[in-house]
């Protein structure tokens, strides 16, 4: 049976609701990611680890939350690359908050935010704190939501493993060795190889300018080399990544 909330009539929705399913929500962005890689790599990827650690769980996945936070300069190369289209962080949280707040409307106690979009993390925080305190207004006081960035389950054998000689850190992965490895695994199709961009990663002051340039940026977007990505390590993710998600959310709903 489908863990995909979209795919399932009202009815078997229901029936999972009242049977205490957790719903895995994941949010995401459609922004640049350079040259070999699709416009929607934080859309697909909270998405795909969601519906692969939901088969094992009493879970449902929603639709993901598509559009995200504005990239900034330091993170994806910020919004002068075309086609990174991006929300508001007022806008965001009150998305965010309407569909958590019909999750609950419709009997959900346990909700799990699965966050691919570097920038969304305090706005995530922040909708679920408002939409609890929603609940609270109405009476709704046994509902939990936790949210996680799924990158963060990575265990320390497996960055040392793909970053011998130290890792840059998230924020410097952006279409780099990370999620190039994981679109491998998960979504090929997308991943042009023969597209991989030869230069240095990104070098930033620590500043933000405005109005936003490029400077720092590498030309392609890709903040780090991607060079050395491959299915292997990108299934070696997944798999911390999905164990750890089942791992906590098994701990923290039962």
């Amino acid at each position: 049976m489908t863990v995909r909330m979209a795919d399932m009539s009202w009815p078997d929705y229901e029936a999972k609701i009242k049977n205490g399913a957790v719903v895995m929500l994941p949010v995401g962005s459609i922004e640049q990611h350079s040259y070999h890689l699709p416009l929607g790599v934080d859309r697909y990827l909270p998405a795909a680890v969601a519906e692969e650690a939901a088969q094992t769980l009493n879970a449902v996945v929603a639709e993901p939350i598509v559009y995200g936070a504005r990239s900034q300069m330091r993170m994806g190369g910020g919004q002068t690359y075309p086609g990174t289209t991006s929300l508001r962080p007022d806008t965001l949280m009150a998305v965010l908050r309407d569909v958590l707040t019909a999750f609950v409307d419709h009997g959900a106690k346990k909700i799990a935010i699965v966050n691919g979009h570097y920038e969304n993390m305090m706005f995530t925080y922040e909708a679920a704190d408002l939409a609890l305190r929603e609940a609270k207004i109405l009476g709704i006081d046994d509902v939990a939501i936790m949210r996680f960035e799924y990158w963060d389950y990575m265990t320390k054998e497996t960055i040392a493993a793909l970053f011998p000689d130290g890792y840059p850190g998230m924020e410097l992965e952006h279409a780099a060795l990370i999620e190039t490895s994981l679109m491998l695994h998960y979504r090929p199709a997308l991943v042009d190889m023969a597209r991989l961009p030869q230069e240095a990663p990104g070098d930033f002051p620590t500043y933000d300018l405005f109005p936003a340039t490029r400077a720092g940026v590498p030309p392609s977007g890709a903040l780090s080399p991607p060079n050395r990505a491959t299915a292997e390590y990108g299934a070696r993710i997944a798999a911390d990544c999905v164990a750890g998600i089942r791992r906590d959310i098994a701990a923290v709903f039962g």
